[in-house]
């Protein structure tokens, strides 16, 4: 088999869902095969999504593994030249896997690649390249001289935002949310490291690979990651499972460092780590008095873009949930090319405006390339399919 696709599920039926239906468009006479590994989701995933994909390939742990276990449970058993490590919370365009396989076979020596992540609104994510957290450059992130010089050599390694975004580029490491691997690079450094739960599995094998001697890539192919919808970020579950997880790579990395600069360097990570605790502390007694900003869905408009069809339900949807609808454009990929883009948007600072594009009607390659070609801070992507009937949107799923 050409390429294993292993996606790690936990709670996100919708966005797994619309991230299967994209993962079978992009492998269209690829040999290929989709595993799922569900860490004991509580959603129905499973009961859901088995008898809409039965090419898919399900696994229904009755405990939550954690990524690198769910993983790992696939790679042991699987034959393959490729496995692809996937997030459910993401959106694979249709060229974007036979990109990433043509790279590969052309690249004898990478071990594995990363591809360009958009946000929802179509600016690039800055972690779909990064420099392995060295105590300088982990210095320079912590201390905030990454934020401030992104395009710096020195100061903006860790996101390596001196790369162009249009070439491929060596970088050190690769985003879990999309990592392609070689198998025979696995076979000789190993698996995933058991010991992180979730967040820095990605690190570690991005530098197991760079130790073994292979190298690692960033190719300008396009996904979208939702990032976080697969994980809950506002939970002091996160920040735990996050900043144990730097420990660990430390511990294991760098334990033969002098003793003061390691003691600096986690003393360090637990200050950031009670900042981030005291932050989401705040957040939500501000929230728990009412003095919080109204919730970004309730003060979100929409556009719709699509077929005649798609109208019609989102104009049904509209006014089931009562949502602020600004236009209804009827059109296709073919007969509104440039989708969005030369509309005058006006978006309020503490609003959205999502633009919501019919996935029949328009290929993901071309809503990828509308948004990217010029980003608005709060115009955001959004997607109605006449298959599922579900209106898929950063902030919340509407069916």
């Amino acid at each position: 088999m050409k390429l294993a696709i292993l996606i790690v599920n936990y709670n996100v039926k919708y966005y797994l869902e619309q991230c299967l239906n994209s993962v079978l468009n992009s492998i269209k006479n690829i040999d290929a095969e989709i595993f799922v590994v569900d860490n004991h989701s509580r959603d129905g995933s499973i009961e859901y999504l088995e008898k809409k994909f039965p090419q898919v390939k399900f696994v229904a742990s009755q405990h939550n593994l954690g990524f690198s276990r769910a993983n790992n449970l696939i790679l042991r058993e699987v034959e393959c030249e490729y496995a692809l490590l996937l997030n459910p919370d993401t959106i694979v365009g249709e060229n974007t896997i036979r990109e990433v396989l043509e790279f590969m076979d052309a690249h004898p020596k990478a071990g594995g690649a990363g591809v360009r992540m958009l946000k929802a609104n179509g600016e690039n994510a800055m972690e779909s390249r990064r420099g392995l957290p060295t105590l300088q450059t982990s210095f320079y992130k912590m201390c905030g001289l990454t934020g401030k010089y992104p395009s710096h050599k020195r100061f903006g390694r860790y996101y390596m935002g001196y790369l162009p975004w249009t070439e491929p580029a060596k970088i050190e490491v690769m985003s879990g949310a999309f990592c392609i691997l070689r198998k025979t690079a696995l076979d000789k450094i190993g698996l995933l490291d058991e010991d992180f739960f979730m967040y820095g599995e990605d690190i570690d094998i991005s530098y197991r690979l760079l130790k073994g001697g292979f190298e690692n890539w960033f190719i300008p192919t396009s996904i979208l990651h939702y990032k976080g919808e697969s994980t809950h970020r506002s939970s002091f579950r996160y920040v735990h499972v996050f900043y144990q997880a730097m420990l660990i790579f430390f511990k294991k990395h760098y334990k033969n460092y002098q003793i003061w600069l390691t003691g600096i360097i986690k003393m360090a990570i637990y200050l950031k780590a009670t900042l981030a605790l005291l932050k989401m502390l705040s957040e939500k007694v501000n929230a728990s008095l009412g003095l919080t900003k109204q919730n970004k869905m309730m003060q979100a408009d929409f556009i719709f873009i699509g077929t005649v069809e798609m109208l019609e339900k989102c104009r049904k949807l509209v006014a089931q949930k009562g949502l602020s609808a600004l236009e209804f454009i009827e059109g296709t990929e073919e007969s509104l090319p440039q989708g969005h883009q030369g509309m005058d948007i006006q978006t309020p600072p503490n609003a959205v405006t999502y633009v919501v594009y019919d996935t029949e009607a328009f290929s993901y390659d071309k809503i990828f390339a509308c948004f990217a070609q010029q980003p608005q801070k709060n115009v955001e992507m959004a997607t109605y399919s006449l298959k599922t009937e579900v209106l898929i949107t950063l902030a919340e799923i509407i069916k």
